[in-house]
């Protein structure tokens, strides 16, 4: 009798049951990956409202220091508070104005997506002996919005 001879062939790739399952790995992955990184975009773009404001806050720390408080501080204009003019509309700020009583800054959210445009940031000065202290109130209408990130971020 003759031997016989049986010739394995090598395997030269991936099974389709293999492929199948990789692409459901990076399916889940992408599932959990997607809204987080959504998440960080977000608030990056929050972040950008208090830099936004920095340089007006820092005015008028400087105006309530040398004019012992806030009070009419912007009788003469932006020019008071040592600024060329009032703030420019940003990427995530509508425009900023400034309270002429209380010295508050308000800032008005756009450009960072849902729920979020549309929210007045107030942040309001305290002026103690040696700094002036700030604290920030949010205008939103929460009917069924996570604000959590504004929260977070922003500080109301």
């Amino acid at each position: 009798m003759k031997s016989m001879k049986i010739m394995k062939k090598a395997q030269a790739g991936f099974t389709l049951i293999e492929l199948m399952i990789v692409v459901a790995i990076i399916g889940i992955l992408a599932a959990v990956a997607i809204p987080q990184y959504q998440d960080y975009v977000t608030r990056a773009k929050l972040a950008k409202v208090n830099v936004a404001v920095e340089s007006v806050k820092t005015a008028i720390a400087l105006y309530a220091q040398e004019n012992n408080g806030v009070a009419d501080i912007t009788a003469n204009g932006w020019d008071s508070l040592g600024l060329a003019g009032a703030p420019t509309a940003t990427e995530v700020v509508s425009g900023i104005d400034v309270t002429a009583a209380t010295g508050a800054i308000v800032a008005t959210i756009t450009g960072v997506g849902s729920p979020f445009n549309g929210t007045t940031v107030t942040y309001t000065p305290t002026v103690g002996n040696s700094a002036v202290t700030w604290g920030v109130t949010c205008s939103y209408s929460t009917a069924g919005k996570d604000l959590t990130n504004l929260k977070k971020v922003v500080g109301c």
